[in-house]
């Protein structure tokens, strides 16, 4: 069984095998641990065509939100920092949960654009140029397309030994994170790994790079859930996983825009 390093897909269910994208007909895992068996069939078996829509409904509506958000001004900074609390609050909830929650994913989706819309305003107003959103969509719209690319052609092939070095990759700029909030709360900068730079720009290509590569571990774990013919409500789980991903690639990648264009 292989893992995943988003907490996001902690209940999906996984089996072996070669991820191709396309439903299988073998047996399936227990979405709750225990061996192989068939999965309760409620309704149908989940296909590419569930992942597709039910992630296509959250990004559509946090690129609503979100727009909304960002259109209302200076008062879009205020709702930030609440939007991130509610949204890392629904997140803990989706990913401890045992029951499938549509609602939940859908209000995460929602909120989370409500916090882009406003860090994305307090980026825009910080380097004088909102320009800058826009080529962080296209900057991370890329990145995710060249992943899907490069899983389905195999030129990357999702293998336990790669799981675990991106696990490990992604636990260590984790850390270093906090240690620089920790730190900068005693030294202006911190560590200077959010300062721009040589070391701010080499940090932020790093975590640029752990996250595309993370996409691979997130359409594995979503291709093995499709070959096990899992529930088709399991697709939300995925759209949210697929979700919280891209959130943080987009901060990344709008943080070094930011670098190369303060005034």
């Amino acid at each position: 069984m292989r893992t995943t390093s988003n907490p996001a897909f902690r209940n999906l269910p996984t089996t072996g095998g070669y991820a191709n994208f396309n439903y299988g007909q073998g047996q399936a895992a227990s979405p709750f641990g225990g061996a192989s068996t068939a999965p309760p069939q409620t309704s149908r078996p989940m296909t590419i065509d569930d992942v597709v829509t039910k992630t296509a409904i959250t990004l559509a509506l946090a690129v609503v939100t979100g727009t909304l958000t960002y259109l209302v001004g200076p008062s879009a900074v205020a709702l930030a920092l609440p939007a991130a609390i509610v949204g890392l609050v629904i997140s803990l909830v989706i990913m401890f949960t045992k029951k499938v929650r549509p609602a939940l994913v859908i209000a995460y989706s929602a909120v989370e654009g409500v916090f882009l819309g406003g860090i994305s305003y307090v980026f825009a107003t910080w380097v004088g140029n909102s320009g800058i959103i826009m080529q962080a969509i296209a900057g991370t719209i890329g990145v995710f397309a060249a992943m899907l690319v490069v899983y389905k052609t195999g030129a990357v092939r999702v293998t336990p030994k790669l799981t675990k070095w991106i696990i490990g990759a992604l636990a260590g700029v984790f850390v270093l994170m906090l240690v620089n909030l920790i730190a900068s709360f005693f030294t202006a900068g911190g560590l200077g790994l959010r300062e721009g730079g040589a070391l701010g720009i080499g940090f932020s290509l790093l975590c640029i790079g752990i996250a595309a590569f993370s996409f691979l571990l997130d359409f594995d774990a979503a291709d093995q859930a499709i070959r096990s013919g899992v529930d088709a409500k399991f697709a939300w789980y995925i759209a949210f996983g697929l979700m919280t991903t891209l959130v943080w690639l987009y901060l990344e990648i709008l943080r070094l825009l930011s670098y190369f264009q303060r005034d």
